[in-house]
């Protein structure tokens, strides 16, 4: 080997171009100990004497800089081999990202591992490195062996050079004189003398024959002279090669400027007397906004045109009438041609939603004040009514004879009828009392037994405290009617009896009180208060016909109890201002609310807590909305005066929507004092409703 070492590294190449900038100090080429050169076995002068080493252990040999111009890779006076060992990584020109999740970072000569140090710097160590190591600005981290080196001054000036755009070497002069190779002074000897050509002196013939060819072609006209360039500013049309077919084509998107009306007899300035405005049509026309002014000036009269004066705002006319047509649009939309009946959606006609009421058939007369409640029996064959005249009637449907009058101790509030027609009970609530009444009409053995019942209630050992006073009627009282009186510590609004008619609920409006509420069971003679907390003002309740589910009406929201777990199953927001009324379908699902701000909101249970539709119709406050237990029709009844029956179709299949339709809009009661129909409710079986209103009657609608 003429280069013998025990372990001798050759450099590699490096990877990417540019000066190996190699880290002073350390060996380029280490060895341990130099061998002995043998001679070379083919024939030649042999170089150096055999048995001697051609590079020296102990001292190493000086580098001396290159002769030609270029970076100083090596720095001169080094040791270009040293006997300390080189690491250098020989992975090669591949991105270092690779070796992350390893704990090497590359191969040395001998391919082994070179592992990255224990602990990197992260961002506090590197930040006290550079506020205290003066040497900081000259280090630079090594990617390949994830080691910091510190350049010397040699190379921080050859990288500022390299950065000026300078050559590397110091030495070389980029301003040398150029060494000419003509000179510039005339010298004696030409540089060649060679004697001209013939050709040189005389008419060539190659160019006669083709002038003689170029005069031919001009004669014959297939040549033209050029004509001179005109002077004159040429100006084509931007758009025309446009298509006129296309939807931003030229004819369409010129828009034509608006013509301005052309004056009449007002602009005139000798008008006819009727043109001219009185004085207090002056003042109307002054105190109006400038839109609305039928005219922009005042008509005045004139002697003559030459007593005419200037007009005042011809300035601002003109540059409005500018305005107009420059911010006038650049581009005619296009119209969609819709038919407006397809945009209404094809609801079915109410001639195939029969049967619901159309025409008022009886008068209920006998009141003689507003009447506010009244509840059919569920039979269907007589009638309740709650008048502010202190009286309860009873009609028969049928004819419309008031078979009885029961007066009571001040306005009623609400009536209702017992839905159980095995029990014959109307609840009837004025003031602070809650009245049940038998009306002893109908069948005999029902009456009977419904007094049966009453009377054969056994007092418990234990009287507990309740909210509610509970008294028996007797003598007078009793033989009208009177069986139970149940006194309320304050004023009711509203009863409903649950649909089984063993209980009853009352309504006390009261924001400051949490006894709003109260549950009564007549077999117990039993009360209750379900609720512990106000939640707001209550305004109406209602049972679940089907689940043991309650409801409570406060002023925006209803909120959906159950009565056996106790807990609060859902709160429908209802997207009123104040809620009138309430009525759930006899399914069950769905519930519809009547509001004071003219809404009818109808709520599908199973899909949201807000409303499925929210209904319009009415222009002003609604006060009673009823749903129909068999047939599928609801109504509500306004101030307006008149009731709105509506075809309202819920479905078995859980995926198809309620249809709802208006169907017909029932007129026949007076308005007065500003109210309107103040209740209303369905037949039990017929598609009739009646409804109670404020002129003191009740009408059915059949």
């Amino acid at each position: 080997a003429l280069y013998s070492t025990i372990q001798a590294r050759p450099c590699t190449p490096p990877t990417r171009p540019g000066p190996v900038l190699h880290p002073p100090g350390q060996a380029l080429y280490s060895t341990i100990q130099a061998r002995p050169c043998t001679p070379p076995t083919r024939p030649g002068p042999v170089l150096h004497h055999p048995g001697q080493a051609l590079y020296s252990t102990h001292q190493a040999r000086p580098c001396t800089p290159p002769s030609r111009p270029g970076p100083v890779l090596h720095p001169p006076g080094q040791a270009l081999y040293s006997t300390i060992q080189d690491i250098r990584n020989t992975v090669g020109n591949i991105p270092m990202e690779w070796y992350q999740d390893y704990p090497h970072i590359g191969y040395n000569l001998d391919g082994k591992k070179i592992f990255k140090p224990i602990r990197n710097k992260d961002e506090l160590d590197e930040f006290l490195d550079k506020m205290e190591n003066p040497d900081y600005w000259r280090t630079v981290h090594d990617k390949t062996t994830a080691s910091d080196i510190r350049l010397s001054d040699e190379q921080v000036d050859l990288v500022h050079r390299l950065q000026k755009g300078q050559f590397g070497d110091v030495n070389f002069n980029e301003y040398e004189p150029s060494v000419d190779f003509f000179t510039n002074e005339v010298m004696i000897h030409p540089v060649t003398n060679r004697p001209q050509d013939k050709r040189s002196f005389i008419p060539s013939l190659i160019e006669k024959e083709k002038v003689s060819k170029l005069v031919h072609a001009i004669k014959m006209g297939w040549i033209k002279p050029r004509k001179p360039k005109e002077t004159t500013p040429q100006y084509y049309d931007l758009w025309a090669k446009e298509d006129p077919n296309a939807i931003l084509g030229r004819h369409k998107m010129h828009v034509p400027a608006p013509k301005m009306r052309l004056p009449g007899h007002e602009e005139s300035y000798n008008p006819p007397p009727e043109y001219l405005l009185t004085e207090e049509e002056r003042m109307a026309w002054e105190q109006q906004d400038a839109e609305d002014r039928k005219l922009p000036f005042l008509p005045q009269k004139h002697s003559c045109l030459r007593a005419v004066p200037a007009f005042s705002r011809f300035i601002h006319e003109r540059f409005e009438r500018c305005l107009d047509l420059y911010l006038c649009p650049r581009q005619r939309k296009m119209r969609v041609n819709v038919n407006p009946e397809d945009l209404i959606p094809k609801l079915p006609k109410p001639k195939d939603l029969q049967p619901f009421p159309t025409t008022m058939s009886l008068v209920y007369i006998g009141h003689t004040s507003l009447v506010r409640s009244i509840s059919a029996s569920p039979t269907g064959q007589w009638l309740v009514s709650g008048s502010d005249d202190c009286t309860v009637r009873f009609w028969e449907v049928n004819t419309g004879r008031c078979m009885k009058t029961l007066e009571v101790g001040g306005a009623v509030k609400s009536v209702a009828w017992n839905p159980n027609p095995a029990v014959c009970l109307v609840a009837v609530c004025f003031e602070r009392t809650v009245l049940l009444l038998n009306p002893a009409l109908g069948d005999r053995l029902v009456v009977s037994s419904t007094d049966q019942l009453i009377t054969s209630y056994e007092p418990p050992e234990e009287d507990k405290e309740q909210a509610v006073t509970w008294a028996l009627s007797e003598g007078p009282e009793h033989d009208n009617g009177h069986r139970l009186t149940l006194t309320h510590p304050k004023a009711v609004k509203q009863v409903v009896w649950h649909g089984k008619g063993d209980y009853l609920a009352s309504v006390m409006p009261d924001n400051s009180s949490n006894l709003q509420v109260l549950i009564h069971q007549v077999s117990k003679r039993r009360t209750q208060n379900p609720f512990r907390k106000n939640k707001g003002l209550v305004q109406c309740v209602s049972f679940h016909p089907l689940r043991p589910y309650f409801f409570v009406a406060t002023q925006r929201y209803v909120r959906v109890y159950n009565l056996i777990k106790q807990e609060l199953t859902k709160k429908l927001m209802t997207n009123c201002k104040w809620i009138s009324s309430m009525a759930i379908h006899p399914g069950g699902d769905n519930l519809i609310c009547g509001s004071y701000d003219c809404r009818l909101a109808w709520f599908d249970l199973d899909l949201s807590t807000k409303p499925y539709k929210m209904l319009r119709h009415h222009k002003k406050a609604l006060r009673g909305v009823a749903y129909h237990k068999h047939y599928p029709l609801f109504a509500s009844g306004a101030d307006d005066g008149s009731v709105i029956v509506c075809h309202g179709m819920v479905y078995n299949d859980l995926l198809q929507n309620p249809l709802i339709v208006p169907v017909k809009v029932l007129k026949g009661h007076q308005i007065t004092h500003d109210l309107g129909v103040l209740d209303v409710t369905f037949h039990p079986t017929q598609p009739w409703v009646f409804s109670s209103g404020a002129d003191a009657t009740i009408r059915l609608f059949t």
